[in-house]
């Protein structure tokens, strides 16, 4: 299975922000749109960094609420790592499970296209097991 199958059930839908925008502005947007991280990207459309809710969390934990006024890129995480559609979900994953973070951006030839989150994985790989015990249960049923 590769990140393809789960953009393709999930969609390939990115929220992003910019550089320069406030961090009380991107705490209200991933509020509304229910997401817990943002892909930063430049004027090109560019991966620069993520901004997660850990690190707004960071960012209050450190700076108070002098934090909410200042831009994304004093608090987005600047080293990303990214996939790409034909890699592999187990090694995604075990790739986010050492790196203790939860959000990977999908890339191809310079341009965002898509994001997985551990919960997309686990998701996808619960729905992989649901059937496929299924389809072992058809079997020794019909068997």
């Amino acid at each position: 299975m590769t990140v393809l199958s789960i953009l393709n059930a999930k969609g390939f839908e990115v929220f992003t922000v910019q550089a320069g925008q406030k961090i009380s502005e991107t705490a209200q947007a991933l509020r509304q749109q229910k997401i817990g991280a943002a892909v930063v990207t430049g004027p090109g459309g560019e991966v620069i960094g993520v901004i997660s809710e850990r690190d707004l969390v960071r960012a209050i934990a450190d700076d108070g609420t002098n934090a909410l006024d200042c831009p994304v890129r004093e608090y987005m995480t600047s080293e990303v790592a990214t996939c790409k559609k034909t890699d592999p979900v187990d090694r995604v994953m075990e790739y986010m499970t050492q790196g203790r973070f939860r959000h990977m951006p999908v890339v191809e030839n310079g341009q965002l296209c898509g994001i997985v989150s551990i919960g997309d994985i686990v998701k996808q790989r619960i729905e992989e097991t649901e059937r496929e015990a299924r389809e072992l249960r058809e079997y020794i049923a019909t068997g």
